[in-house]
Parts: C-alpha cells; sequence; structure tokens
C-alpha cells in the first residue's frame, strides 16, 4: 500500500485532524512514510486565519504538485480551513492536486485518498451549517500527551477573523463521547489531555452536552466547562489536563475554583487579549474592555499565584493609533505575561475588517511588532530568573531538540525545562528538578 504524509500548518486543532486523518489512512491499510520525501501521499493541512500561512500553503503545495513530474503517480491532497474558503477555486490555482476536503468533513480524507489511486479527483465539503465530523481516532504509539477536540467552530465573529466562515458555528461535542475518548487514551497509556476548542470556554452553552443521563458534579460545579473538567480529571490515568484558548468571559468564579482545588487542572492558561485599548477592542468586536480583560487576569492570580498566562496580540489593526499601540504595550506590562505571540494584521477576505483601510504602513507594523517581543524577553527573562533555586516538576518528554544528550519537559505552567536525564528515565514520567539557569523562554535545571 503506499505511504503517506501530513505537513500541518496552524493551530493544534490542525495538529488533531491530521493526526485523526492519518489514523484512519492507517486503518485503511496505507503506513506512514519514514520522511516526506519518500511518501506516495502528502496531504497538507492548511491555516488561513493570517494571509501568510496561506501563501506558505500555496507555495508548499505548488512544489508537491510539481513533485508528480518526476512521479506522476505521487499523490497530493489538501484539507483545513484554506481548503474551505477557497472551495473548487483552489484546483484553478492547482490544476494537479488530486483533493480537497473542507473542514466539516474530516473522515473523507481516506475516501478521497482510494479516489485518487483510481484516478478521481475529489472536492468534499459540507454547508457550516451541517454538524460537523469530530475529529476520531488517535496515533499513539507511545505517547503520553493528546489532543482532544471538545468544540469546533466559533460564534464570537471577532471583525478581523475568518474562522467561523471557514468552521462555521459553535458545536459541542457530547460529554460522553469525550470522556469515552480520554478513557480510551488513558488506557493507551496517554498521561496528559489538552482539551481543545476555537472558544472553548464556551463548550456546552448552546448545545445540550450534559444530558439527564450524566452524573451531578461531585464539586458543586453548575456551568458545562467546570464540569466537564472535573469529569476528565476523575478518570484514572489522566494526570494532566490543559485546555485552550480562552476568553475573560468565561474566568468564572467556577473555573477559578477548579483551579484553586483541582491538582490535575495544569496552572496555565492561554487568555489572548489582541490590544490593550479598549476602542480597539470595541472595533475588534472582542466582547470586553480593557478593564474587564485585567479583572479577569488579577482574579486568577489572586487564586492561583503561580499560574502562568500567555496570550495572543495583534498590532497594526486598522485606525490603531499610536496610543492604542501604548495602551497595548502598558497592559501587557500589567498583566506580565509570561509569554505572548504578536501578530501584525493582515486583512482576511469576507471578515468586516477586511473593508476598512489598512491604514498602518508595514514598517510601522513591524515596528510595534519588534517592541512588544522586545519587552516580552525582558519580562520573560525577568519572570523566569525568579525560578532559579526553585523545585519544579516536569513530566518528561525525550531528547532536546538541539542537544540530544539532554531532555526537555514542561511543567505545570507550560514552561520548557531542559535537563540532563537519569539514566531510566522513560518519556511521560514525572520528575523533580532544581532550576539552575534561566533564558526568556526556556528554564535549564539538574
Amino acid at each position: 500500500m503506499p505511504t503517506f504524509a501530513f505537513h500541518t500548518y496552524g493551530c493544534q486543532m490542525n495538529v488533531r485532524e491530521s493526526e485523526a486523518a492519518a489514523r484512519a489512512l492507517l486503518d485503511a491499510g496505507h503506513t506512514e512514510a519514514a520522511d516526506e520525501a519518500s511518501a506516495d501521499i502528502v496531504i497538507v493541512n492548511t491555516c488561513s486565519v493570517r494571509g501568510k500561512a496561506e501563501d506558505k500553503a500555496i507555495g508548499k503545495l505548488g512544489l508537491l504538485c510539481a513533485s508528480k513530474r518526476e512521479r506522476p503517480a505521487r499523490i497530493i491532497g489538501l484539507m483545513g480551513c484554506m481548503a474551505q474558503r477557497m472551495g473548487k477555486d483552489i484546483f484553478k490555482k492547482l490544476p494537479l492536486l488530486d483533493f480537497s476536503i473542507g473542514t466539516r468533513c474530516a473522515d473523507s480524507v481516506a475516501p478521497a485518498v482510494e479516489a485518487a489511486l483510481q484516478g478521481r479527483t475529489t472536492l468534499a465539503m459540507k454547508p457550516l451549517d451541517a454538524q460537523p465530523d469530530a475529529p476520531s481516532g488517535h496515533v499513539c504509539n507511545g505517547n503520553f500527551a493528546a489532543f482532544v477536540t471538545i468544540l469546533l467552530g466559533c460564534n464570537r465573529r471577532c471583525t478581523y477573523c475568518i474562522v467561523p466562515d471557514v468552521r462555521g458555528d459553535e458545536w459541542s461535542r457530547p460529554a460522553r463521547e469525550i470522556l469515552k475518548e480520554v478513557r480510551q487514551l488513558a488506557e493507551n497509556g496517554i498521561k496528559e489531555v489538552t482539551l481543545l476548542g476555537q472558544s472553548i470556554m464556551n463548550y456546552g452553552l448552546r448545545t445540550q452536552a450534559f444530558d439527564e443521563l450524566d452524573p451531578p458534579s461531585p464539586g458543586g460545579y453548575t456551568l458545562p466547562f467546570p464540569r466537564l473538567l472535573e469529569a476528565v480529571a476523575a478518570i484514572d490515568g489522566i494526570e494532566r489536563i490543559r485546555f485552550t484558548s480562552g476568553h475573560p468571559s468565561g474566568v468564572t468564579e467556577e473555573l477559578i475554583r477548579l483551579y484553586r482545588e483541582e491538582p490535575k487542572l495544569c496552572h496555565h492558561l492561554h487568555l489572548p487579549v489582541q490590544s490593550g485599548s479598549t476602542e480597539v477592542l470595541s472595533r475588534m468586536r472582542r466582547g470586553y474592555t480593557r478593564e474587564r480583560y485585567l479583572e479577569a487576569v488579577r482574579k486568577l492570580r489572586q487564586a492561583v499565584p503561580d499560574i502562568a498566562i500567555t496570550t495572543d496580540v495583534i498590532v497594526g489593526f486598522p485606525g490603531e493609533t499610536e496610543a492604542d499601540f501604548e495602551a497595548t504595550r502598558s497592559l501587557m506590562a500589567e498583566a506580565s505575561f509570561d509569554n505572548a505571540f504578536i501578530f501584525k494584521y493582515s486583512p482576511r477576505p469576507g471578515t468586516v475588517s477586511a473593508t476598512w483601510e489598512d491604514d498602518i504602513c508595514d514598517a510601522e507594523k513591524a515596528r510595534r511588532n519588534q517592541l512588544l517581543l522586545s519587552d516580552q524577553d525582558i519580562r520573560g527573562a525577568q519572570l523566569n530568573q525568579r525560578l532559579i533555586g526553585t523545585t519544579v516538576e516536569v513530566l518528561a518528554e525525550g531528547p532536546s531538540l538541539r542537544n540530544k544528550a539532554n531532555w526537555s519537559g514542561r511543567t505545570s505552567s507550560n514552561k520548557i525545562v531542559i535537563f540532563s536525564p537519569p539514566k531510566a528515565l522513560q518519556p511521560g514520567e514525572r520528575i523533580q528538578l532544581t532550576i539552575t539557569k534561566a533564558a526568556p523562554q526556556t528554564l535549564y535545571a539538574e
């Protein structure tokens, strides 16, 4: 049977969907290639959040399609957000493409590969108001961590964001289906799960994800998302729980109490802010003010002093003044983020903000981007310096990418730690380490 490889761009949900598609191909009798260059089938999973991500995917697909001149039997496929956004137009750009699979029909990948082997081209798209295919199937292979999708789509309609247009409205998976998946993962040796959703704290608010057959919450939680976290934590074998991404509206008293009381819930929250200016936040349609965001951060830090908070920021949004930008700088300092992912604004076709003038020049976007990156490096170094001499628990991941003699792992607060491993250590084991050195994004320990 032909061998396959995936090339994945974008978010953790894309990683999860590539894994589910890989599981389907394995079940169909295919084998995973040793590397992309040798693969008979290459599938590119794409992202549409930024124009640069689409440009990279188009360039990659163009090179892969060109490789069919020397290997005419090679199959090149596309899946994900860009496939959904472009529809049949993708074949005008890439006529040698064998198939294109949209976001709500991930289970179509294996049938599309089979059709391509028989010389047929496939375009698989579902209406965005149709119930999506939840990713199914994992490739554990000795792994100790796994992603689990619990919510698909998004209802927020931020003015800059293409996600609702390519992934549709929110849909929460039934709790029993999720818990069954996590139990199976635990039985296969998975110790850490990361729950995924574009607007994950809205889990269960718009659908009856919990039904009358589910027992009441032992902890007295009434909101669907804290109840789900509590139920996942009760599964034997699961040692750590993470989730992404957050929103200030979801920082409820119940969630804060769960952070404080549930030892399996990791002390890390990714809480995108996008801007520190209430005026810009209003134009972005983010649904909170600067003050409301900082209040959520204050409550979290008050209840869980060691919690690490990370964020996303956009610079150069239409109409962002120098004062707006400085408001973002000051919010980042006040929130004291452990890490920040900073992006230069790019208009996405079909979004509200794409109809506005993109009035911040590229040079100014680059300047603002670099300033925030420099600020964050200083802040990250200062925060991490405070950890020198402390003892932390790390879940060992395996050899470091840069130096195979060392290993890397992560703390509960999602900080990367580099260390020299004991001989008997295995990936997925927890180990106590003393921090000896700190960099802005990395800790070193013994």
